[in-house]
Order: C-alpha cells, then sequence, then structure tokens
C-alpha cells in the first residue's frame, strides 16, 4: 500500500501531538500513557513509511514494536519497548501498575530520543 505524504504527516502529528500531551505533564501516569501512545502511533507511522498498513489484532502492539526496532536497528526499541507494553498490560489488565515520577521522566526521555531518530529516517 502507498501513502501519501499527507497521510504520513497525519500520522506523524499524531504521533507528535500525544508526545508534546507526555512532555506537558506532570502527573507520572500521563507521562506514561502518552508516552507509550506516542511510541506505538510513531511505530504506525515508521511501518506505513514502508507501504503497510497495521491492522488491530491480538499481539500488534508486539509486531509494531518489533518492526519498529528493525527499521531504525536499534535493539533498545524493542527491550525498552516490550518494557513499556508489559507495564501498560499490568496497567489494564491486572488491577493497575504503580508508575513513579523516576519511571515516567525515563519513559518520556526513551521516547524524545527515538522520535528524534525515526525523524532522520522519515525526512
Amino acid at each position: 500500500m502507498k501513502f501519501t505524504p499527507g497521510q504520513l504527516a497525519q500520522y506523524w502529528r499524531s504521533a507528535a501531538n500525544d508526545l508534546q500531551i507526555a512532555q506537558h505533564s506532570n502527573v507520572p501516569e500521563v507521562m506514561f500513557k502518552f508516552s507509550y501512545d506516542a511510541f506505538i502511533k510513531l511505530g504506525i507511522t515508521m511501518i506505513a513509511r514502508q507501504g503497510y498498513k497495521v491492522r488491530s489484532v491480538v499481539g500488534h502492539h508486539v509486531k509494531i514494536i518489533e518492526k519498529f526496532s528493525q527499521l531504525l536497528r536499534n535493539e533498545d526499541i524493542a527491550v525498552f519497548g516490550n518494557k513499556m507494553r508489559r507495564m501498560r498490560n499490568i496497567d489494564f489488565y491486572d488491577g493497575g501498575a504503580l508508575i513513579t515520577e523516576l519511571d515516567g521522566r525515563e519513559f518520556l526521555a526513551f521516547v524524545k530520543g527515538i522520535f528524534t531518530q525515526a525523524k532522520q529516517f522519515l525526512h
């Protein structure tokens, strides 16, 4: 599938908007949630850039993280991304996860760095 530059820009803006929300919050859970959402949306943007549309199916976040890591040739994306995914799942399905201020800031810093790396790839 071929995405237009406008479609890719829309994906990018959506991811960047979530990153902005994370950056402007002092609430660790908000920083984490929007950092994770921005991260996944950025992965979807990278995959779309390669001509593939992501479908919402069981396990799709795992596949997004895996492909995102491969595209940027950055194993930290797989390791850190899966750590974030597991924490998100604990928060969703196991009664909540404690996100500390340190966690929130660490995840935000990681995602900001990945945005910088992805921007070079996309432009």
